[in-house]
């Protein structure tokens, strides 16, 4: 595993850019890095404990229809598993976020092939279903507090994001994705994901109905006034309440 000194170094290139995505994760006190995009690739590629599929850019996706939108360019599957018990909290860490406006959603998909392995599972085939999401906090949709404001940081140090896999959920190994949607930009939604694989263990038996799985791409529309959004218009800006759109969040 690569050092906390490393992470640092990151930072500093995350901030130039200006975006960001999910770097690493915690699950109680272990630390599993992820993949670095402007790293070494050959290395990360072959490398046995990276968890989380390969992204090559943190640049944002526009698109609700391209076939990256599930685990961003390319989502190569990784090579290993974050051991996890249901019930508890998983932990992803992003570089230098700055983006303050739109929700966040934690989503967990099943790799339901024979195997039940998540190396060979295409992300695009997976039934998705949401185990936490974060939106408008307090005030208004232009200059109230949004989780992600909240969670952004501008002083170079990581920025955190936690939420439970559900207790009741049936072991297996699962993919879960992080997801951020922002929505400063007018009618311009920016799509931020990253996935890593999980290997959950428990006692619970439980699974989503098909009310809570969708397909990704397929659950986001620029037809959706929560995705095709412009929070600088008057009707707009001074709303209280946001809706997040998808299905309804899965506690168990």
């Amino acid at each position: 595993m690569r050092s906390i000194l490393t992470f640092t170094a990151l930072l500093a290139t995350y901030k130039v850019s200006a975006h960001g995505g999910a770097l690493n994760y915690t699950v109680g006190d272990t630390w599993y890095p992820g993949y670095d995009p402007y790293g070494d690739q050959t290395m990360q590629d072959s490398a046995p404990w990276m968890v989380q599929r390969k992204w090559i850019t943190n640049d944002p996706i526009f698109e609700t229809s391209n076939t990256s939108l599930s685990c961003n360019t390319p989502g190569t599957p990784a090579r290993s598993y974050i051991p996890i018990t249901a019930g508890t909290n998983i932990t992803a860490a992003y570089a230098y976020w700055v983006h303050t406006v739109g929700p966040m959603i934690y989503w967990l998909a099943y790799c339901d092939n024979p195997a039940n392995d998540c190396h060979t599972f295409d992300s695009a085939s997976a039934s998705w279903f949401k185990i936490g999401q974060r939106g408008l906090l307090a005030g208004t949709v232009e200059k109230g507090t949004w989780f992600q404001k909240a969670f952004s940081r501008w002083d170079g140090s990581p920025s955190l994001w936690s939420e439970t896999v559900p207790s009741s959920l049936r072991r297996g190994r699962y993919l879960v994705r992080h997801e951020i949607v922002s929505l400063h930009s007018a009618n311009r939604p920016q799509f931020y994901p990253e996935c890593a694989h999980l290997d959950v263990q428990g006692e619970g038996d439980g699974f989503p109905g098909e009310e809570f799985l969708v397909r990704i791409p397929g659950v986001w529309s620029m037809d959706d006034p929560g995705i095709n959004i412009d929070i600088y218009q008057p009707n707009v800006s001074t709303r209280t309440e946001y809706k997040i759109p998808g299905p309804p969040v899965w506690t168990g």
